[in-house]
């Protein structure tokens, strides 16, 4: 990547993309420090893929069906990310559990949103899992991916209260209006060196204090 340009950055995705939707629609900002330049789908039918490439983006579907095993699946991903030249990879709703050499690879280079304010409430069903437990405050996080699920360090965070009568659905439509807003900034963030992974340790630049970074919304 030459010094002058925008890191460029791959979105995975599953199904629709919603979470790719709003980083797509933040990179088109002059001053967005990051060029969208992939979508990658698991799933063939995934919807997002269609959105991506009528804003003109490349993609492509690897169907995991078709490949015998998770590490050659990983492998045919790694070989698309090198080609297209990819700096950052954003995971937006990506269904998949990565080998741990994927994931080694990608180690500061990867970041993942998920619908909790872990680490509370890992994998999935996370609202039924926050209603359930009685918790009053619920939302989402940005995090850096290692081998071991929803577990990386965390760069951002976004919370909504629990209300009196909410139901899953009900609490997953505000925290996903959070997901959309919280997702953008924290790829700003690292994708323009504002914070950086240290070993297990989220590093924040000079005049940028954690809590700038850890964006909270009631």
């Amino acid at each position: 990547m030459a010094a002058s340009a925008k890191p460029r950055v791959a979105i995975l995705i599953s199904g629709r993309g919603s979470n790719m939707a709003s980083l797509i629609a933040a990179a088109q900002a002059p001053d967005y420090p990051a060029e969208i330049a992939l979508v990658a789908a698991n799933r063939p039918a995934a919807g997002g893929l269609a959105h991506a490439a009528g804003h003109g983006i490349p993609t492509r579907a690897l169907d995991h069906t078709a490949y015998p095993s998770r590490e050659a699946f990983d492998a045919a991903l790694q070989a698309e990310l090198v080609a297209t030249r990819i700096d950052l990879v954003c995971l937006a709703g990506f269904m998949r559990i990565f080998s741990a050499g994927f994931v080694e690879a990608w180690a500061g280079r990867m970041i993942n949103i998920h619908p909790s304010l872990l680490p509370l409430f890992k994998g999935v069903h996370t609202h039924e899992q926050a209603l359930r437990a009685g918790v009053r405050l619920h939302g989402c996080t940005v995090h850096y991916v290692v081998p071991e699920l929803d577990a990386g360090p965390i760069i951002a965070q976004a919370a909504v209260p629990v209300r009196p009568g909410d139901d899953p659905d009900a609490l997953a439509a505000r925290i996903l209006v959070q997901e959309h807003r919280l997702y953008p900034q924290a790829l700003a963030l690292v994708a323009g060196g504002r914070v950086r992974l240290n070993g297990e340790r989220v590093v924040f630049s000079d005049g940028l204090a954690p809590a700038d970074g850890a964006l909270l919304s009631l």
